[in-house]
């Protein structure tokens, strides 16, 4: 996969001097071409979204299933249509509990119809284990999900966590960040607000 890395810059009022996936091409089995200007844009990275990383082209997700707190079955398709920001933990990782209140403040501040995030709880997670975790820190916003085999990491490379994913309304990978980050600040919400924005242009 060609990778580079995406640059954000705050100052006074948000500025977005962020670049993203401009075109969908119609037509079934069509695969949309993405094009971002990435020009002097390393310069002007900030804080733990220097380590967020898009792909050139938007990259096809498997298919795997996952499983809800009542071990009924889900798949990423089910949030087809919207933007998804998808968290890889386990209650045993403490980079992962760390960041964890600041994707509930992400998904409070933006998630509706064009955006949501969603935390999978990978490998032996007991669910009284996590909702003792999220009643501690309020976490109110986020399901609980679960790949207790750890099947979906595997296949989609997921090498350490936390890791996080954002996948575009039509179910592809865009960008991956690796390790714990900050999410419920500027530097993030710029990013959200410019990819939510790509839906309404």
């Amino acid at each position: 996969m060609t990778l580079f890395r995406v640059a954000v810059v705050c100052g006074g009022a948000i500025a977005l001097l962020f670049a993203v996936y401009a075109t969908f091409q119609l037509g079934a089995n069509q695969q949309s071409e993405a094009t971002i200007d990435t020009s002097d844009v390393s310069a002007l990275r900030k804080g733990d979204m220097k380590k967020l990383i898009f792909a050139s082209q938007p990259q096809n997700v498997v298919t795997l299933p996952f499983l809800d707190e009542n071990q009924s079955i889900k798949f990423f398709t089910d949030y087809n249509g919207k933007y998804l920001l998808v968290n890889f933990w386990a209650t045993w990782c403490a980079p992962c509990r760390k960041e964890m209140p600041s994707l509930n403040k992400l998904q409070t501040k933006f998630g509706g119809d064009n955006f949501k995030v969603i935390t999978i709880a990978t490998g032996h997670n007991p669910i009284p284990a996590i909702k003792n975790f999220f009643k501690k820190e309020d976490i109110t916003e986020l399901p609980i999900l679960l790949d207790p085999k750890q099947d979906l990491v595997k296949k989609m490379s997921i090498f350490g966590l936390p890791s996080t994913i954002i996948l575009d309304p039509n179910g592809r990978e865009i960008a991956r960040l690796r390790g714990d980050a900050e999410w419920a600040d500027e530097n993030a919400f710029v990013i959200i607000k410019a990819l939510i924005a790509t839906e309404h242009n």
